[in-house]
């Protein structure tokens, strides 16, 4: 007899065990609660030159990939993400973005880190009829290479006029001083975007133009060369790493901060501050996003965000969380995984509300939205007033 209740016992629990399982599996895969992967790939510059960028951006797409995969924004999907690291290399790039097409069965490829290496590798993606999304790359030509092909990130062709424009008419500087990267896509689309705007102004005199490369550690000559040149105000066009570096080695020289330095989208970037300290003091630069925007939801990215990684979010955090929004959003809207799909859907987004304000993708794919001017004050980016 005890024996008997035993096995009842054990049977009822078998029976009770199995029906739970078979339940929990059937919420899973259920008709009525179905979720659908969606493998993306992130192309990401985690070591290299660019590595002060795309370790920030990384921390962005991973806050925004949480919060969409628990979340009500993207009901019946859920993303499935490979971060890569691109190594800041051109042929690193190319590699990883066949692995995530080809191996992976990525839907959609966001970034590269660099327009360096989104050239040749957003080719791949166009070639295959594969989404990329561009959250850094801002130089001209980076959407003329295919329909496939968009970008987030304001391009410096619309930012750097208006930095200009904005600048000038608040500091009143006639001559200007140039340093610019030679060896880079974004640098030299920089150089090339201030000098077209300043030289739009009547009156105004670039006094001296300077050449370094990546990697150079010691400035002495081309700084030098400004300091004798007199200028009001320093255009560099650099990296984050050149520009902390040339900023530190002004001041040391003696140029004065009463010459304000000048930048673009290179300069948004904690890094800066972290670099060159009180040398950046000042520095302006045109950006996509400001973390004191009453955006929507931007209070709550930004606490987040702190929260999360120990300091204030930049505009390539910005630009990689809002990133995933826009996709998410094109997504539901198509309730497909089909490429073609998923392309004409994100081309047809319009006054979506982000963190980087109403946003839409204009005919080319490129963003459509306004950009701000600021200014490092003790280590804070406040608006340019």
């Amino acid at each position: 007899m005890k024996h008997d209740r035993i096995c009842k016992r054990f049977l009822f629990l078998t029976v009770g065990l199995i029906l739970i399982l078979n339940g929990c599996k059937k919420n899973e895969s259920s008709p009525e609660n179905p979720v659908v992967q969606v493998p993306i790939g992130l192309a990401l510059s985690l070591t290299g030159n660019f590595s002060p960028y795309g370790i920030i951006q990384k921390n962005g797409l991973t806050m925004a990939i949480n919060e969409l995969n628990n979340g009500s924004n993207m009901p019946g999907f859920k993303f499935i993400p490979f971060f890569m690291d691109d190594k800041s290399s051109p042929d690193a790039c190319m590699q990883i973005y066949r692995d995530m097409i080809f191996k992976n069965k990525a839907l959609i490829i966001i970034g590269p880190t660099s327009s360096n290496c989104a050239f040749p590798a957003d080719t791949i993606a166009q070639n295959n009829k594969v989404v990329v999304m561009g959250i850094s790359n801002t130089v001209p030509g980076i959407t003329e290479m295919g329909n496939y092909v968009f970008r987030n990130s304001l391009p410096e062709s619309a930012v750097i006029p208006n930095t200009v424009q904005v600048t000038h008419a608040k500091l009143g500087y006639s001559k200007v001083a140039i340093v610019y990267g030679n060896d880079d896509p974004y640098t030299i689309g920089a150089y090339n975007a201030f000098k077209a705007s300043l030289e739009s102004i009547p009156g105004m005199l670039i006094v001296s133009t300077g050449i370094i490369h990546k990697g150079d550690t010691l400035f002495t000559d081309q700084l030098n060369q400004v300091k004798a040149a007199n200028p009001d105000v320093i255009v560099f066009a650099a990296l984050v790493n050149e520009a902390s570096l040339l900023m530190v080695q002004a001041r040391q020289l003696g140029i004065p901060h009463s010459v304000r330095f000048i930048g673009g989208n290179s300069f948004n970037t904690s890094k800066l501050w972290q670099q060159a300290g009180q040398a950046a003091q000042g520095s302006i630069c045109g950006s996509a996003w400001i973390y004191s925007g009453d955006t929507p939801g931007n209070a709550q990215f930004v606490a987040s965000y702190s929260s999360l990684y120990g300091s204030k979010p930049d505009q390539f955090a910005a630009q990689a969380y809002a990133s995933l929004y826009i996709v998410a959003d094109a997504l539901v809207r198509t309730n497909s995984l089909n490429n073609e799909t998923l392309r004409n859907s994100l081309a047809n987004t319009t006054n979506l509300k982000t963190i980087l304000g109403t946003f839409s993708f204009d005919a080319n794919r490129n963003p459509a939205h306004t950009p701000v001017v600021q200014e490092l004050d003790n280590g804070e980016f406040v608006l340019f007033r």
